[in-house]
């Protein structure tokens, strides 16, 4: 019973996230053909990365506190009012930091240009990634989930009219992004009623320390992920030019997909890895039966897309980007093995190790920068897709053979392999364009399907089949658990 119990709350939860999610995603594709028509390649290029250098800069001037919030957040032996006032101290310091370099910051030739913009966009999306994780760790899963829908929907509608309208370019981009995320600050720092846990008097030093010990290994964690996800557009752009970045930057819009699925639930899955389940044996139970359903999804939503790759573009994009869709195979399978690998982190979160997950982001890293060096100059732009590819595949390998140490995951190797060749085969047959492609791609789709669907079933049934039949899903008295509970299950297999 406690463990289906478990399975219940993480169905509401991933509901819950699907719902605000979904709808709000579902806008930053439809604005895609504006971006893209709005700006050149070069520009779309240039605004990719500031974009990624804000993210670099974000979790510096955090100190890494953001992972540390939801982590202690969720603890119930820590106050919530010590969590988050070490947030904001950390904060505080890091920006005033910042501050500090920002002659050195000028000097980069592709922010130069827009340093203030920068430094705008870094604080506000700082302030607002604080906010959103510490109203999640508080449980207010539905206020966070809105605020994503309603976060969204401001910035496409600021961006068509600094974009469209106004016609500013870079800046018009930037500063909806900077707006939406301020406004999204101030709704959650008074929705959920943040202010009432900035206590700085009394704050307990151990919360303050652990949280420290727990987070600054994550800021060269998170730099190193940024490098492996990031650094081949700056060597693309070095090697290669802006024009051939900005193809890549739109090409790696797609596999945002299933990121989205993925995002979704890992946001609620975080909530129950980190509070739900205190028995050793019931966990490691959980993570095997929930890992085992959440593989065949991703694997099943990357090969349903691989073969689409073409008409996405086509859809999504303006027709100076249609080549972008050369590269999108292998950056969805770069995507997959990235969530695999995010998964696996999880691990390491409930357990605080955050040294051991800086160590696996350094053999990504480096794997990452060494392949985009060899293959790009050979390659082309695919090139930095293949080591992306590979850098995800190797450190997942290495975290699911090392969490085993602390968490026994139980799923089938062989069955997770024969997905990874059959999409292979997918993303390489799509590429090359063989003679008959379609057909092949069909086919082989159809196999990760039969392959999983099994997973899939039982999954489902660990959702709704202890209500017994069919019927008792649907009484006569409307049951709201038992409607998210369907609503989870529903809204992840739509995602496709």
């Amino acid at each position: 019973m406690i463990l289906s119990n478990k399975y219940r709350n993480l169905a509401q939860n991933t509901a819950i996230f699907a719902i605000g999610t979904f709808s709000s995603k579902l806008l930053v594709f439809i604005m895609m053909p504006i971006y893209t028509r709005a700006l050149s390649t070069a520009e779309y290029g240039t605004v990719d990365l500031i974009q990624q250098i804000s993210n670099l800069l974000v979790p510096i001037v955090t100190l890494g506190v953001t992972n540390a919030l939801i982590r202690f957040g969720l603890d119930k032996s820590f106050r919530k009012n010590d969590v988050f006032t070490t947030g904001i101290i950390c904060f505080l310091g890091g920006f005033s930091l910042l501050l500090c370099f920002s002659p050195l910051i000028h000097m980069i030739s592709v922010t130069s240009d827009h340093t203030v913009m920068l430094y705008f966009f870094v604080l506000m999306s700082a302030m607002r990634e604080m906010c959103s994780q510490f109203s999640r760790a508080k449980g207010y899963v539905k206020l966070y989930a809105f605020d994503g829908f309603l976060t969204t929907f401001m910035t496409c509608l600021l961006t068509i009219i600094f974009l469209m309208g106004f016609k500013w370019g870079i800046n018009g981009y930037l500063s909806a992004i900077i707006i939406t995320d301020a406004l999204s600050s101030l709704f959650l720092f008074f929705s959920a009623r943040l202010y009432k846990n900035i206590k700085f008097k009394g704050l307990d030093k151990r919360t303050f320390k652990m949280m420290l010990r727990y987070a600054i290994p994550m800021i060269p964690t998170t730099l190193l992920w940024w490098i492996v996800s990031v650094s081949d557009r700056y060597i693309i752009t070095y090697m290669l030019g802006a024009d051939a970045n900005g193809l890549y930057a739109a090409a790696y819009k797609i596999p945002t997909i299933v990121v989205l699925v993925s995002t979704i639930f890992m946001d609620a899955w975080q909530v129950s890895a980190v509070s739900e389940i205190k028995d050793r044996k019931a966990l490691a139970k959980f993570f095997s039966n929930v890992f085992r359903g959440y593989q065949s999804i991703i694997f099943l939503a990357g090969s349903l897309l691989i073969p689409f790759s073409k008409i996405c573009t086509i859809i999504l994009v303006a027709g100076d980007y249609y080549e972008s869709w050369r590269y999108i195979p292998f950056l969805m399978l770069a995507t997959i093995y990235n969530c695999m690998v995010q998964f696996m982190g999880s691990v390491y979160m409930i357990e605080r190790k955050g040294v051991t997950t800086l160590v696996t982001s350094i053999i990504a890293a480096v794997t990452n920068i060494v392949g985009n060096f060899i293959l790009i100059p050979i390659c082309g732009v695919n090139g930095a897709a293949y080591s992306t590819c590979f850098s995800y595949f190797i450190v997942f390998v290495i975290r699911a053979i090392h969490t085993r140490k602390f968490i026994r995951i139980n799923y089938s190797v062989l069955k997770f392999g024969v997905n990874a060749i059959l999409t292979l085969a997918q993303a390489i047959i799509m590429i090359t364009e063989v003679p008959g492609w379609i057909i092949y791609e069909v086919i082989l789709t159809l196999l990760v399907l039969l392959l999983n669907i099994k997973v899939l079933i039982l999954s489902f049934k660990k959702i709704v089949g202890r209500f017994g039949t069919i019927g008792s899903i649907f009484p006569k008295v409307w049951d709201w658990q038992r409607f998210w509970e369907m609503t989870a299950f529903l809204s992840i297999i739509l995602a496709f």
